[in-house]
């Protein structure tokens, strides 16, 4: 099968052509139509998660998967060769991943059915991205009228958090760089765009006593952190955690793609009320520049096309 992976530490992204994965007990071979880059995938290719992963060379990037099932294993419930899936490759090991003809996955977690008016190219660009920020958004819990801090807004999962928490009917305070930046989040439902270069001071002259809640995606953790009232909220998707936060309720966010998930964020694309923001579309020969081009700072989601 033609796959995009890298060969060794240190190693450029490159094609490939690896045999098409078989599926064991419990686990689904997926025909692959789409999926996206996230930020997970820099860390897989830049070698910081070892020690926390294993790495099965070559390794295939891509964490998000849309397509459908080729092939099942024994003892597979609910899911049958025809289905077409979407969700999050979650592994124990690295090497297989969406950046590929065919992947296999567990059967019963972050794995989801496409349901009619979801296709391919957005369903692969949903389930990480989208995952992390309605964990974060429930993490922090906004209430209407309430402000809500978004840094971060312009990526992946926080423009999908601006829309989650807008259609709480929170005030969000979204950071992004005026012009079209700004003009992104607000459309998205934002109340105001900040810019980063200024955050502090603009934040403060919106909420002077301080916003309800936050949520950390990108930046400067403790500048994000100083702007939260006494009792306010925070979750973080980088493990960041203020120095002193006996005074605010603070959650590391960990993406939990399960099928309620997954489902619920599929309802709520076919009900037209999440956007899936695609940025731009590449074949799977460009993954590479993909990859690139995410390390520059995208608006939105980049997408994989299989």
């Amino acid at each position: 099968m033609h796959a995009v992976a890298f060969p060794a530490f240190g190693a450029e992204l490159a094609a490939t052509e690896l045999p098409v994965p078989e599926p064991g007990a419990g686990e689904v071979l997926v025909r692959l139509r789409a999926s996206s880059v996230n930020g997970f995938d820099l860390g897989v290719l830049g070698g910081y998660l070892q020690g926390v992963y294993e790495y099965e060379f070559p390794v295939v990037l891509g964490k998000d998967f849309a397509g459908e099932v080729a092939a099942i294993g024994a003892d597979v419930t609910g899911l049958a060769v025809g289905d077409h899936v979407f969700g999050v490759v979650m592994r124990p090991t690295l090497g297989q991943g969406g950046f590929a003809e065919y992947v296999v996955v567990d059967a019963q977690y972050a794995i989801a059915k496409l349901p009619e008016g979801l296709d391919h190219a957005r369903a692969g660009a949903l389930g990480l991205a989208g995952t992390a920020a309605l964990n974060a958004v429930t993490a922090v819990d906004p209430g209407p009228g309430e402000t809500v801090l978004v840094s971060g807004a312009t990526g992946g999962v926080g423009s999908y958090a601006v829309q989650l928490a807008a259609a709480r009917g929170a005030r969000v305070i979204a950071t992004a760089m005026p012009g079209s930046e700004a003009a992104f989040v607000t459309a998205l439902g934002a109340s105001v765009a900040v810019d980063h270069a200024d955050l502090v001071a603009q934040v403060r002259a919106l909420a002077p006593d301080g916003v309800q809640a936050a949520l950390h995606l990108a930046g400067d953790g403790d500048a994000v952190a100083g702007l939260l009232e006494k009792g306010g909220r925070l979750a973080s998707t980088l493990h960041y955690s203020p120095e002193d936060a006996s005074e605010l309720k603070v959650t590391m966010v960990m993406a939990d793609p399960t099928t309620a998930t997954l489902n619920a964020l599929a309802a709520e694309v076919v009900a037209g009320r999440l956007r899936v923001p695609l940025a731009r579309t590449y074949r799977l020969a460009e993954a590479a520049g993909a990859v690139a081009d995410f390390t520059t700072g995208t608006v939105g989601k980049l997408a994989i096309m299989i």
